[in-house]
């Protein structure tokens, strides 16, 4: 029976290899301690040299074999190492591997000495000369170095189940599924395989008989986003006198998807792709996060921003954030490591083992609905994509094949073209059409990043340029939702990222993301949170695109106010007198199933109300008030002029009465605030209420994943977004002044001791150091009152 074995703790570090490491008599007292998942180096926010991680380091390990695995298999796996990696079992090579992104399996026991210290080197290369994907020319993001993914042994017999992959390859109509498993056994000659079904709480639901890998299920639940059930395959491996040699337990989900000329299709059924793109980096460690946090974000991408899918640009990621995307019902379309640059034959012969590794470890996600089998926005070689189309074709036949492109009408060999639509620049519409950018209408067509270059925006840019980089996602969502045979889109990005200096704003990151680098929201955000259904209040979103502010804009002429929701509707209020009620109708997105709505109305019926004026003469007046507040006097256009001649003649207004009206009811310039109040409408209630009055006050307003920490197979982290917000929640995008903390208990800090605010958002994380025990993170600052978050912490049981 298998034995599995974490070994994440006890490592020495060095950052330069020296041979002398592999000896069993080296002092390597002066060597780091450290724990997996690790980056070799610690890393400012911004303004680093990306040289500060390109490095040869090592990491040193005693393991004392147990007498129990003798004449067994010891299999250690390595999760992820950046980027070329050498194994030494007491000071001989015995394997190496030359992929950051994918993980390796190296047999240590016939190098093992027993009943004594055995050591473990792994040399780790990370330097970006390297001779293999994605490097060779510049890279859109920064690659980091070191063993930045757990690192596992398990025991097996002689005999043992090499791999299992089962997958559905039929739906009735009447609801039964056939379940054909593909097993491949080492040694096995004599013996039988056996499996059976649990579902997701391992209660046995079928056994089935001996020897039979096809199976029709009846009354199987189908795994899709909305429902993503899930089963445990148990496959045994036993002797004809029954005695169990190996078994392993496989997590599935029951679904089929397919595209077709006309879009995405899972269980038969079409489904809109929503989604964006992903790295999996993180401020000061880059890669080096446990599964709390590659879980965390594939909830903040299902749950806070209401998706169905994501790309894992530009490399395999974390099975955590996998394993979280089975259980959420988000699906992933994941590729082989690379950034447009193709390499020689050595370097290409990396990439088809890249796309072999990728398929095989990963294809018993059923959140996986898409191999990418091109290096990303590479240009055409058909030879090499052949091979790569091939491979994952002869691995995987449940699954298309694509590879994302940033060139029209290229070499299609894969199922389905997916194309990098930076089309939109503002003004022009949101995509293009399919029949523009595939060479082959009858394949499927997807959006693979789209927004991005095109309109960076950090959170504490003007309102305007926050406003517009909102609208610019909304256009091209608009757009390839009015287009019935485009499968879907991805946004470029979920999150700010480091990058190298070719790349980003000069201070080493990309601000092409949704959310900051601590995975705080930025306005654009609200767009894709508000397309998911509401199915209670709990579930609304509201968030209003504008301060308020008139000084915020140039001349102070405010512009479009926005309501982001999926609510019924909103209604606005102005120093509490209701002004007008909107629904999605009023929302220029058209093809959303909830676009943004522009509110455009901030008088309602109030001159009616209070100047006694007729309901035509304050609807003339009211659209003359609002377009000069929308365009100023110098810009107002010719029909508004018009407008404003026929109440001079004919309703017998003078230029005077215009100044005071617009003073007295839109303008605030040196008045009193106006309170503005808007409330999202669910089922006849008011779900959630955003108000904007004068800042008076600053609150520190703190959001932590989780609260309770727990050492499983490694340490925990937990996430602590920190915005600074006036007294009802608004955040203030230009305070930008620093936090403190004073931490105590058995956790530490990830980088600097102290939170600097940037668009009044900031963050932090925390690890746990290996005990237990109470924990307390203190936030403070200069005329703020603080905050006490308070964790408990829990050891890995011995």
């Amino acid at each position: 029976m298998r034995n599995k074995i974490y070994l994440n703790d006890n490592w020495k570090f060095s950052k330069i290899f020296d041979e002398k490491m592999l000896e069993k008599k080296f002092d390597a007292s002066n060597m780091e301690n450290v724990r997996l998942p690790h980056s070799v180096v610690e890393m400012s926010f911004h303004y680093f040299d990306e040289n500060i991680y390109q490095m040869i380091s090592a990491y040193r390990r005693v393991l004392v074999p147990e007498e129990s695995w003798k004449g067994k298999h010891v299999f250690m796996t390595v999760g992820a190492a950046a980027h070329q990696s050498t194994v030494f079992v007491n000071g001989k090579e015995v394997y190496s591997h030359n992929c950051g992104y994918t993980a390796y399996t190296v047999d240590l026991a016939k190098h093992l000495f027993w009943g004594q210290e055995n050591v473990i080197v792994i040399r780790v290369d990370s330097r970006e000369c390297l001779n293999q994907p994605p490097f060779g020319n510049v890279i859109d993001y920064m690659t980091y170095g070191g063993i930045y993914r757990e690192i596992y042994l398990e025991i097996r017999e002689s005999s043992y189940i090499k791999d299992v992959f089962p997958k559905v390859t039929k739906i009735f109509d009447d609801g039964r599924i056939v379940l054909v498993s593909e097993v491949e056994t080492e040694q096995a000659e004599g013996c039988v395989l056996k499996q059976e079904l649990y579902d997701a709480k391992k209660n046995l639901l079928v056994s089935f008989e001996e020897g039979k890998l096809n199976h029709t299920l009846k009354n199987a639940k189908l795994w899709d986003v909305e429902n993503p059930t899930l089963y445990y395959l148990r496959t045994i491996l036993k002797k004809k006198d029954a005695c169990v040699l190996d078994e392993r337990w496989d997590r599935i989900g029951l679904r089929m998807v397919e595209f077709k000329s006309d879009g995405f299709y899972l269980n038969r059924k079409k489904l809109k792709l929503r989604g964006l793109n992903r790295h999996q980096s993180y401020p000061y460690v880059g890669y080096a996060m446990p599964e709390s946090m590659q879980r965390y974000d594939a909830e903040i991408l299902k749950k806070e921003l209401g998706l169905n899918a994501v790309r894992t640009s530009h490399y395999p990621q974390s099975h955590h954030f996998l394993n979280a995307c089975d259980e959420l019902g988000l699906l992933v379309f994941t590729e082989i490591p690379g950034w447009q640059y193709l390499g020689d034959k050595e370097w290409k012969d990396q990439a088809v083992q890249n796309t072999r590794d990728m398929i095989l470890q990963y294809r018993n996600h059923p959140s996986i609905f898409l191999w990418g089998v091109r290096i990303n926005e590479s240009m055409d070689d058909d030879e090499l994509y052949k091979r790569t189309n091939d491979i994952a074709h002869r691995l995987d036949g449940t699954r298309p094949t694509s590879g994302v492109r940033f060139t029209q009408k290229s070499s299609l060999l894969e199922d389905v073209y997916a194309y990098n639509d930076f089309s939109h620049d503002g003004t022009n519409e949101g995509t293009k059409k399919k029949s523009e950018v595939t060479p082959d209408n009858k394949k499927g067509y997807l959006i693979s990043e789209y927004g991005g270059h095109m309109f960076p925006t950090k959170s504490y840019d003007a309102e305007d340029h926050r406003v517009e980089h909102m609208q610019r996602h909304a256009k091209v969502l608009d757009g390839y939702y009015q287009q019935e045979d485009v499968a879907g889109g991805f946004g470029w990005c979920m999150v700010d990222y480091n990058t190298h200096k070719d790349f980003g704003s000069g201070d080493r990151i990309c601000y092409h993301g949704v959310l900051d680098m601590f995975r705080n929201p930025k306005l654009a955000a609200s767009v894709y949170a508000s397309q998911k259904e509401a199915r209670d209040e709990n579930d609304v979103v509201l968030e209003i695109s504008s301060a308020m502010d008139i000084g915020e804009h140039p001349a102070c002429i405010a512009k479009d106010v926005y309501a982001i929701t999926n609510a019924d509707s909103v209604k606005v209020y102005k120093n509490d007198k209701f002004i007008r009620e909107y629904t999605k109708e009023n929302s220029p997105y058209k093809h959303l199933p909830h676009g943004p709505i522009l509110v455009d109305d901030f008088i309602g019926d109030l001159m009616e109300q209070g100047e006694g004026f007729s309901h035509a003469k304050a609807e003339d007046v009211k659209k003359i008030l609002l377009a000069a507040n929308k365009f100023g006097l110098a810009n107002l256009p010719m029909h508004i002029w018009a407008l404003a001649a026929k109440c001079m003649v004919f309703r017998g207004m003078k230029m005077s009465d215009a100044v005071s009206l617009y003073n007295k009811y839109v303008g605030n310039w040196g008045g009193n605030f106006t309170a503005y109040r808007f409330e999202a409408i669910k089922d006849g209630k008011a779900a959630k209420v955003v108000e904007r009055q004068a800042v008076t006050s600053v609150q520190l307003e703190c959001k932590v994943s989780h609260l309770e920490l727990r050492e499983r197979d490694t340490y925990d982290v937990a996430a602590i977004q920190v915005k600074a917000v006036d007294g009802r929640g608004m955040v203030l995008p230009f305070y930008q002044e620093p936090l403190f903390m004073e931490v105590t208990g058995p956790i530490e800090v990830i980088g600097p001791s102290y939170i600097a605010l940037r668009g009044g958002m900031g963050g932090t994380y925390i690890k746990t150091t290996g005990k237990n025990g109470l924990a307390s993170v203190r936030i403070y600052g200069e005329n703020v009152p603080e905050k006490t978050i308070e964790f408990q912490a829990f050891a890995k049981e011995k």
